[in-house]
This record gives structure tokens, sequence and C-alpha cells, in this order.
């Protein structure tokens, strides 16, 4: 989806305008923002000359994820060495590629958002642990504004880097400069960026991305931390007073223009679209509703972080034990949001770089000092698996997933080939450009490698389309005539054996899908075979045939 916004914008579609056209009623709307787009068109239109439009999409495609792995892998890096010294770093540098969250979110063909937050994150920490002047505060709130613009979900993430920065400068008054200009920077960007990428929405309200109740809310947050700094020499619990009437002010103004923001982006959603789709999408979930070796993937690593950083901050003093302690303070905040969404995880395995590689050297001094080779082999991979418990993880549980342990029931064999990866939808690229009734989770696939328009994909601000696909496959045949017609469809299409259709069949074994997997006739649909695909495809009939 994010390829096809970028094509979109390419070809003509406005800059502001960031709906999807090609469903359903051409007016689909997407909270997501340009900023995103920009590295990805400018990549795509760098390698067109050199190698065609075709190939310089898949080029883009690989080394745009590649160019954010190698910024987390710098900037972790440069994190470490700035509150652990040179050799701590290197060993940051090695340890990024470990960590299987960050790999996931910055892998080849990971176009979306996520890779560019995690970076923006670390650029604003980075510019936290800098002297603290107006320089590196401005820095702040720049990353930290256009973190905030890309996705709404770095709030959390931006209110713990700049609440740290406002808490040192509570018990340090000299980095009021620092402080200062990160919320001023912060409000001043978020309008300009806002402005810039929204162009005639800006005044739409919105809790799923900044809006002007979010801005009122910002603006109110830092005038109240400027007032809390007028009084130059207050006590430490009058200027942690003052920050903590700062946020209320903040959460109350946002109350006050916008109080269902705070039941969050998701809480318009009806009970269908909320058990089917949103508590079926894993990134979203909290760690104790995730399958047990990607939560253990997710939290090893901060974990290790954690400890590696106490330590280190015991053994620090001066400067270094304060640098420290706001490692600490972002490594703590960061793992605890993991913990309640599971993917702000690839961000708390970044924060936690310092920290582990901190532990890492410790392990590996020690185990270099043992005498005996044998010994001392076994030492350093020891220092290695414990500084890695993601992998480790897999190890055991992926063994033990062949005798049973934490394994799930096995898809039930269907009596036709089935579509193992889902890509096997752009076999629809047979038909006539059309109008197709699809399950949500191809259509994204479909829109960008065929010439069909769909009904919907599980995009929250669509909860009528995502209703109505999900409705139609899981409820009788008629209500399905209906609803398929009323769409204006000229096919229903789906996948055997692809996730979300296999939750149709669990849900409603006599329901519409299930009964068109299983081969049963409607004088409505005629089937149309695919030629050497596993993908199900039938025509709707206006004028019903005998079945």
């Amino acid at each position: 989806m994010r390829l096809l916004e970028v094509r979109d914008w390419l070809n003509g579609q406005s800059w502001w305008d960031v709906s999807q056209h090609r469903l359903w009623d051409g007016h689909f709307a997407m909270h997501w923002s340009r900023l995103v787009d920009l590295p990805l068109a400018l990549m795509m239109a760098v390698f067109d000359p050199i190698f065609g439009p075709a190939a310089a999409t898949r080029v883009a495609l690989v080394a745009l994820p590649l160019v954010t792995l190698l910024a987390v892998m710098a900037l972790g890096a440069e994190l470490t060495r700035r509150v652990a010294g040179l050799e701590r770093a290197k060993m940051a540098v090695l340890l990024v590629p470990l960590s299987i969250p960050l790999l996931y979110q910055l892998r080849p063909l990971r176009i979306d958002h996520h890779g560019w937050q995690i970076v923006l994150a670390l650029i604003a920490a980075n510019a936290l642990l800098a002297k603290p002047d107006a320089r590196s505060g401005s820095l702040i709130g720049l990353a930290l504004a256009a973190l905030l613009t890309i996705s709404l979900e770095g709030m959390p993430i931006t209110v713990a880097i700049l609440g740290v920065a406002l808490l040192a400068w509570a018990f340090d008054p000299t980095r009021r400069a620092q402080a200062l200009a990160a919320s001023w920077t912060l409000t001043g960007a978020v309008i300009v960026l806002h402005v810039a990428t929204r162009g005639p929405a800006i005044l739409t309200a919105a809790c799923d991305a900044i809006s002007p109740a979010w801005i009122a809310g910002l603006s109110t947050a830092t005038l109240g931390v400027t007032l809390a700094m007028i009084v130059r020499r207050a006590p430490l619990a009058i200027r942690l007073g003052m920050l903590g009437v700062a946020g209320a002010a903040a959460l109350a103004m946002l109350g006050a223009l916008a109080p269902k923001c705070f039941g969050g982006p998701f809480a318009g959603l009806d009970p269908l679209v909320r058990t089917f789709w949103y508590d079926k999408v894993s990134e979203g979930l909290p760690i104790w509703d995730q399958v047990r070796v990607w939560a253990l993937m997710t939290i090893g690593f901060p974990i290790v972080g954690l400890i590696g950083g106490l330590f280190a901050w015991r053994a620090s003093e001066g400067r270094e034990r304060v640098q420290w302690a706001m490692v600490l303070a972002l490594a703590v905040g960061s793992f605890a949001l993991s913990l309640l969404v599971v993917r702000s995880g690839a961000t708390a395995n970044a924060l936690a770089l310092p920290g582990g590689a901190w532990a890492l050297q410790a392990m590996l001094t020690r185990a270099r000092a043992v005498t005996s080779v044998a010994i001392r082999t076994l030492a350093t991979a020891g220092s290695l698996t414990a500084a890695t418990p993601g992998l480790m993880a897999v190890a055991i549980l992926g063994v033990g997933n062949a005798f049973g342990i934490d394994a799930r029931p096995a898809a039930p064999k269907l009596h036709r080939p089935s579509c193992e990866h889902g890509h096997e939808i752009v076999d629809l690229g047979q038909l006539p450009p059309s109008r197709v009734f699809a399950p949500l989770d191809v259509t994204p696939d479909i829109l960008a490698r065929t010439k069909h328009s769909a009904i919907g994909a599980g995009y929250h601000r669509n909860v009528a389309s995502i209703h109505t696909v999900i409705a139609t496959f899981i409820g009788t045949p008629q209500d399905a005539h209906r609803r398929v017609l009323a769409s204006g469809a000229a096919y229903v299409v789906g996948c055997p054996g692809e996730n979300e259709t296999e939750m149709y069949k669990q849900a409603a074994p006599n329901g519409f899908w299930s009964r068109l997997e299983r081969g049963d006739r409607f004088a409505w649909l005629q089937p149309v075979p695919l030629s050497h695909s596993p993908v199900l495809v039938w025509k709707v009939m206006r004028e019903p045939t005998r079945p």
C-alpha cells in the first residue's frame, strides 16, 4: 500500500491527497503522512533512468530499508559512544543485526513508517546526550516533530524523550536552553509539517494523526514549560510541580477539544471489526497476547540493556553518570511501551543498545581473561548468547515446537491448491480490470500489482468497508448476495489457505466463504478458472443463471 501511495503521487495525485481512490467509493481515507513517501519516491526517481521503472522500484524496495538499517546501526553506535566509549560502540554495531525486532522492521521490502520512527527516535536520543544547548534542543524538537508527523503512534516515545529532557533540567537548571529549545522547536515544527503535509485538511479533526486538538495540547505544554523556567532559582520540588501542571494543562486542553481521543484511534470500531480485524493485528497487541517466542524476542534484549545500563550507571560518576541515568530512563520508558504495544519493541531494542553493548563488552572482557582455550571459547560464545536472548528463544522454542511446545494447530489440508504466501493473488491480472470483492489482507497486493479496484483493506478510518468485507464472508449467502451487488463488484475472489480466509471458515463453517471454498454453487456466481493459480474467482452475474 505504501508503494501504491507513492506511485499514485508520482502519477499526479495531489501531495495533500493520501486517500486510496481504487477502493470502494473512491475516497478511502488514509491517515498516513507524505513524509515517508519522500525517500522512496526519491530513490525510485534516481534509479529509474538507470534501470527502468520496474527494476527501479525493485531496487528501491530493497535498498531503502537497508539505508534505514545502516542509519540505525550508525545512530545506535553513536548513542553508545557518547555514553560508553568507542569500544562499546563497536559492540552496538554488532548487536543491531542480532536483534530480530529491529531486523523485522528494517528488512528489505519493509518500506512503511516504522523504520523511520526508529531512526528519528535515535536522532533525538543522540541529541539529548549532546552538549545541552539550544542547538541540540532544536535537533531533539525537529526529530520528534518529524516522528509525530509520520505517525501519532510515536507520541509515547516523544513524551518519554522530551520528558527526560525536562526532568534533566529540573535536576540541573543549566540544561534550560536545551529543554526550552526542544519544546518550542517540537511545537513549531509540528505546526509547519502539519500545514506542509495536510494542506487544505489542516483543520480536520483526528485522533490518529496530528490535528488542531493535538497541536493545541502541545502548545499548551510548551507554554507551561516556558512559564516553569521563568523562575530560575526555584527549588526542585517547585520545578517538578510546575512541569506536572504543564502536562496536566496539556491533557486538559486535549480533553476539552477532542475528548474522544482519550479512547485512542480504535475506540470507535464496531464489535465485528474489532473481533475479526483489530484483535488479530498482533503488532498492536500487548506482549502477553503474543506468541511466546515473539514475546521473548521482543523483550529479551531490552532486559539485557536495562541490566547493563544499571551496572554502567553504578560504575560511573559525574557527567557520565548523568548521561547513563538519561539512557536508563529512555530504556525503561521504551521497554514499558513495548509491553503494552509490541510493535514499539523495535524502538525499545534500539534504545537498549548502550546498556546491551556495555554488558556484552563486560562479559567478553571476563571471557578473554580465561587462560584455557576451550573454556575461553565457551565463555565467549556464552557471552554472545547471553547478550542476545531473543536468538536463544528462537533456538529453544523453535526446536521445542517440534515437540509440541507452544505449537499451534496446523491449518487443515485443503482438497485444492492453497495460497501459501498470499502473493498468488496477483494472478488476478489474468482478468480484465474490474472491481473485485476480496479479503482485506490481500487487497493491497491486488491494488499495487494489478489494475483492479477493490472494496476494503485493513485501515481503520474505513470501518464501514472493513465491516462489509468481514460480514459478507462470514454471513449467509443471501446476505452476501445483497452486499456484493451493492458494492458493484464484478468478481468475488479469495485465497484458500490464507490466514484471513481460514479465520472466516473457523468462525462460520456454513458461512459464505466456507461454502464457496468447498464448492457450493450459487445462481448469481459463475466460477472463473485462472490458469495455473490456486486463487478462486467467481464472476458476479447481475441476471442469475441456473446453478
